[in-house]
């Protein structure tokens, strides 16, 4: 149950997106066609999971044993560098259109700080391997999730007759807050911590 909670807690109540305002850049960045916002969703994905888990490795078997653990954060953006670098490499192999599709963002996934948020969090809240796996898992579809929402939302703004001073991004920004607040209906459905 415990997993559960936590899963819900990652993808609704702490969206990182939406709740949390972290990965912002890549939010409003690739949410104009849904594919493309599939696509970061999926790198996303992998590279929150395989942070994760070497983060936390890391941490627990490197860090706190040598008793350096201040140089956590140096340590988790050079493991999510080489992990940005290593999905940007194999996604412009297998597929060189989404590549293309994500342009600038997807190097920017290094930045996120969404990726660098979940590592520290999973060591702030004392995870086990089992339950920072799950986080993970959930705050990646939490961030699936509200970017392919704002990109559906986005693309069915393209048709509609939205007045000047709110063509572009005035009206994205006001879609996210209203889509931020909606996401606020969520608290209260699993313990925050």
């Amino acid at each position: 149950m415990n997993i559960l909670i936590i899963v819900l807690m990652a993808m609704l109540t702490e969206n990182f997106v939406l709740s949390k305002f972290l990965g912002i850049c890549p939010f409003l960045g690739v949410s104009r066609r849904i594919s493309t916002a599939l696509g970061m969703s999926m790198a996303v994905l992998f590279v929150m999971l395989v942070a994760s888990l070497l983060t936390y490795a890391i941490h627990i078997h490197i860090l706190l044993p040598l008793d350096v653990s201040y140089l956590q954060t140096i340590v988790f953006i050079l493991v999510i560098a080489s992990t940005v670098q290593l999905t940007e490499m194999a996604i412009q192999k297998l597929s060189p259109g989404l590549y293309d599709a994500l342009g600038i963002f997807l190097p920017l996934i290094t930045t996120n700080c969404a990726v660098l948020g979940i590592a520290v969090l999973n060591v702030d809240r004392g995870y086990h391997l089992l339950e920072v796996l799950f986080f993970a898992l959930g705050a990646a579809a939490g961030f699936g999730l509200a970017l392919l929402l704002f990109a559906g939302l986005r693309e069915t703004m393209e048709t509609a007759d939205i007045p000047k001073s709110f063509q572009g991004a005035a009206i994205a920004l006001v879609t996210a807050g209203i889509l931020s607040l909606a996401f606020m209906g969520f608290s209260g459905l699993a313990p925050t911590s």
